[in-house]
């Protein structure tokens, strides 16, 4: 179909039909950013049929590509051939796949994505180190957020004593050789936690140049959506990528909605792209989603931030003047009194209006708060939380045992393989009788598994007859695709023939919807036939396992999470010292960098409306009298 471009205001169609060289957008919130990144990317291949180029594009959230995808699309059907698009940690893991074996990883490598097992290997990295001579006392737990600061911030193993040092920290050299040592049982586990996955991408590209020739040949276009978000290896993968002759490189980006500074994004970063790139500029500042009243209050705020861009233009309102009450600011004695306010507020809409309605905090605890006051008001309130794992008995079975079939030897996965059986059969295997039988035979723990748990008594005969299919599928050869249909029947009627006095299957239904869903989402990606078990696996540790939101649900998000999403009618609780902005932000100084990254936060917060906006704030919070934020006089709302 022909690209519809007239619905494009100027600076849109600017964008859209830019052609060769670097270009900076700078997009406001509700500027519709993702309808220009899309459009171009669709433009693109419609003016080059018949070539063979790709086009990459990268982004944040598995939820952001995956619409990103559904758009293109529809603006052109079988885009999928010619466009890669993907959030950065999948892409890293997609080159891993093909050319990891160059680092010492084969394609089936798994992703750490707890912290407990990031702290086993630590805690092993730290075992393999001399300290006879050290007085620290260190555990993996306590080095770990020192160990992500150092691979984020791209410090090779052996720089990172020196920059140790620099930090002021006790043996820097002691605290070096456990980092080396952890990067190094990382590759030779053929494991790698998420900071690792750019790291290591990083590396392959600086020390196999004809890897990163071959990306840049590939990919003519690279188009990069919220870069203002990026740490410092994502941001030097980036340009890698980029063809240093053509520079065909389109990054979208708003230096007012930088609120990750504490996961290793800054301001700084976009400007520097800028110079290297020397990437001409574009902006986009009309403002489709909010009232002009939201869209006035926004830039009074952000322009308190001294250190945006001269250059950065103010947000221009496409609506017109609404009548009605859209900003409301509310002032309450005690916190339980702002909670229970803003849910009997919400219960008083119409009911088609509640599930327009979200509920945004700095911290969860107020989220926490606000939940139980929305369910006291007979409200279906939820928390909106990345979920790392699957919860429920079934479905950890179920995801230990394909990790088990991808890493054979994996004595962490049988543990939860058993564990998790336990729940569903009341079967106890010990691991280590596991591990024995395996070693008198080919070394396979999940055959061994199998094995013992067909050899003993009190098996039920359904869960025999999968056991041995198990064998059949997962172990003689790999029919994962077949072996998933087998279990999700069996598991289906588990919770009719078991009783459940601890309510082990009570989330099973909602997390299988959740897992076929997270299926569908990599197929739809890769394409089924495309996908490995160990690209599934790889695939599902990096995606959310939370559920679908519960029907007509009043969703509570913090401010971070909220960000990129809009809403009917926003409420903004908490708006206090201390807590918006942070009691940290405040004792840097008004200042600083901390305190500019507060604002932006609530910047992005009341940009998330579309009609209504309500801000609230309480004179004593947990028995402490507090002082109304100084963002509400810096909007010039008190």
């Amino acid at each position: 179909m022909a690209l519809n471009l007239h619905t494009l205001n100027e600076n849109q169609l600017a964008a859209v039909q830019w052609q060769e060289g670097p270009l900076l957008v700078l997009a406001g919130p509700g500027s519709g950013k993702t309808r220009v990144l899309t459009f171009r990317i669709a433009r693109l291949i419609e003016s080059s049929p018949g070539r063979h180029f790709k086009i990459l594009g990268l982004t944040f959230t598995n939820k952001a590509a995956a619409e990103m995808r559904e758009r293109i699309e529809i603006l052109v059907p079988d885009a999928s051939e010619r466009t890669q698009l993907t959030t950065f940690h999948s892409f890293a893991a997609d080159i891993l796949r093909q050319h990891g074996h160059h680092l010492g990883l084969r394609p089936d490598f798994t992703l750490l994505s707890q912290d407990t097992d990031r702290h086993s290997l630590l805690d092993e990295a730290i075992s393999d180190v001399d300290l006879s001579q050290s007085r620290l006392n260190v555990t993996g737990e306590r080095l770990l957020p020192l160990v992500n600061r150092l691979i984020e911030n791209d410090i090779a193993p052996d720089m990172a004593a020196d920059a140790l040092s620099r930090g002021s920290l006790d043996e820097p050299e002691t605290l070096a050789a456990i980092y080396a040592k952890y990067r190094s049982l990382m590759i030779a586990n053929n494991t790698l936690d998420f900071a690792g996955l750019i790291a290591e991408a990083l590396n392959l590209f600086r020390s196999r140049s004809g890897v990163q020739r071959q990306i840049q040949r590939v990919y003519a276009y690279i188009c990069v959506d919220e870069f203002q978000d990026t740490n410092l290896t994502q941001a030097k993968i980036l340009q890698l990528l980029v063809n240093p002759t053509t520079k065909n490189l389109f990054v979208v980006a708003d230096d007012d909605q930088i609120i990750y500074q504490w996961n290793g994004a800054s301001p700084e970063r976009l400007w520097a792209l800028r110079c290297e790139f020397d990437m001409q500029l574009l902006q986009l500042p009309q403002n489709y989603r909010c009232p002009p009243a939201v869209v006035e209050l926004a830039n009074k705020l952000i322009a308190h931030n001294f250190s945006r861009s001269s250059e950065k233009m103010a947000l221009v309102a496409h609506k017109t003047t609404v009548s009605g009450d859209m900003i409301r600011v509310r002032q309450f004695d005690m916190v339980d009194e702002e909670i229970v306010w803003i849910a009997s507020d919400i219960a008083a809409r119409p009911a088609p209006a509640r599930s327009r309605c979200v509920i945004l905090a700095r911290t969860r605890k107020l989220l926490d708060l606000a939940v139980e006051a929305l369910t006291a008001s007979g409200l279906p309130g939820f928390l909106a939380i990345r979920k790392t794992e699957f919860e429920s008995a079934s479905l950890r079975w179920l995801h230990a045992i394909l990790r088990l079939a991808n890493a054979p030897s994996s004595r962490e996965q049988l543990s939860r393989v058993c564990k998790s059986f336990y729940s569903l059969e009341g079967i106890n295997i010990a691991a280590s009788d596991v591990v024995a039988h395996a070693s008198a035979g080919d070394g396979n723990y999940l055959r061994g598994w199998a094995d013992v748990v067909l050899a003993r008594e009190g098996l039920s005969s359904d869960a025999r007859i999968l056991v041995k299919d198990l064998i059949s599928k997962l172990v003689d050869r790999l029919d994962f695709w077949a072996f998933l249909k087998d279990a999700f029947a069996w598991l289906d009627g588990l919770p009719d023939t078991k009783p459940d006095p601890d309510g082990v299957f009570n989330e099973y239904h909602e997390e299988k919807a959740t897992w076929h869903d997270l299926v569908g989402d990599v197929c739809a990606q890769y394409g089924r036939p495309e996908v490995t078990l160990h690209l599934l696996l790889q695939e599902f540790d990096l995606r959310s396992k939370s559920p679908p939101p519960p029907m007509n649900g009043i969703p509570c998000y913090t401010i971070h999470s909220a960000k990129g999403m809009e809403f009917h009618h926003v409420y903004v609780m908490g708006l206090v010292e201390d807590q918006l902005p942070s009691w940290a932000a405040i004792k840097k100084g008004d200042d600083s960098r901390d305190m500019q990254e507060e604002r932006r936060n609530c910047f992005v917060a009341i940009t998330r409306s579309q009609e209504t906006l309500t801000l609230t704030y309480s004179r004593r919070v947990s028995g402490w009298a507090k002082t109304p934020s100084r963002f509400l006089r810096e909007m010039q709302l008190i």
